[in-house]
């Protein structure tokens, strides 16, 4: 869930001269990477958000997806790197956020070892399931996973979308078998082939195939129903009052980037997010913009720890 202050830290920040040892930053292509396979929905926001940064920059700039152990592998290697500006990272949530929380042997301290740029974008999930199972409503998928084991698939541990689930089977009082995967595209290829039977995706890769009837959509997880999707309930709506799971993504960099660097990052990658050309890119994802300054993103962050640790500690949910 997107805090009011997270939201409202949108405000642009001068530019400064980033005149540094042996020239001005950038004098070379820039790699933003992303810790997830091409055509997920952060590869597809990151690309929106690479192609306005060139020109913005004036030096290339070079997506390199990293995919794997849900965008920790990807994140781990933005956080070795060295703080030049010249290797960015574009992740969602849960490689900052919640696996620390849920991972033995995570190799970096996003807290240590990243800072923030800025919110770039924020979706709900939505809680999709096999046709196969039969089922038409949340009631009915409860009914059905009381019949018989069922599992869920996920991007991963600690993402938004398996700990959206564990909190709905929770209330539910429910169990099913969580299956991580390194991408949504992964989760819909699980579902199709009955490998899954449910979980909660971002819309944009759950839409296309609950149009072409390969999945069925069940319930929001947003505090509202979406404009795109009006005839979609919520799962405030469907007997879970309260419950609200947001998928969001972002820009860090290395921790000890210069912090002149990461001024003029943000100034550029805000006033990209703030424009028209870019809202138009998120609507087909069902994403809507942010754009946040480095202070908002990193009081966001500080906020869904709290808020998913509690949940982690009062579920029981054990590291992997």
């Amino acid at each position: 869930m997107l805090s009011r202050r997270a939201l409202l830290g949108s405000v642009l920040l001068p530019a400064a001269p980033l005149a540094r040892a042996g020239g001005v930053w950038p004098d070379r292509p820039v790699r933003l990477v992303v810790p997830f396979p091409g055509g997920s929905s952060p590869d597809l926001v990151a690309r929106a958000l690479a192609e306005p940064l060139v020109q913005r920059l004036g030096q290339p700039v070079i997506v390199d997806n990293r995919p794997g152990a849900g965008g920790n592998i990807g994140t781990g290697v933005v956080a070795k790197a060295r703080p030049d500006g010249y290797t960015l990272l574009f992740t969602i949530q849960g490689p900052l956020v919640t696996a620390p929380l849920l991972s033995k042997s995570l190799p970096y301290d996003p807290q240590r070892e990243l800072a923030a740029v800025s919110l770039i974008a924020s979706s709900p999930n939505v809680l999709v399931v096999d046709p196969a199972l039969g089922v038409g409503s949340v009631a009915d998928l409860v009914r059905v996973a009381r019949s018989r084991p069922l599992f869920y698939g996920s991007v991963g541990n600690g993402s938004a979308a398996h700990l959206a689930m564990e909190d709905f089977l929770a209330r539910a009082g429910l169990q099913m078998t969580h299956v991580p995967y390194a991408g949504f595209v992964q989760v819909a290829q699980a579902m199709l082939g009955s490998q899954v039977q449910a979980g909660f995706m971002v819309p944009a890769a759950a839409m296309p195939q609950v149009r072409a009837g390969r999945l069925r959509a069940l319930a929001l997880s947003s505090a509202g129903r979406l404009a795109a999707w009006p005839e979609l309930p919520t799962m405030a709506e469907a007997g879970y009052p309260g419950f609200e799971a947001t998928s969001w993504q972002a820009l860090l960099v290395p921790a000890g980037t210069p912090p002149a660097i990461v001024q003029r990052l943000a100034t550029e990658v805000v006033a990209i997010v703030k424009s028209e050309g870019f809202r138009q890119r998120l609507l087909p994802l069902y994403f809507s913009a942010a754009g946040t300054v480095p202070q908002a993103l990193d009081t966001l962050m500080r906020e869904e720890r709290q808020r998913w640790g509690q949940l982690i500690r009062r579920l029981k949910i054990q590291p992997e």
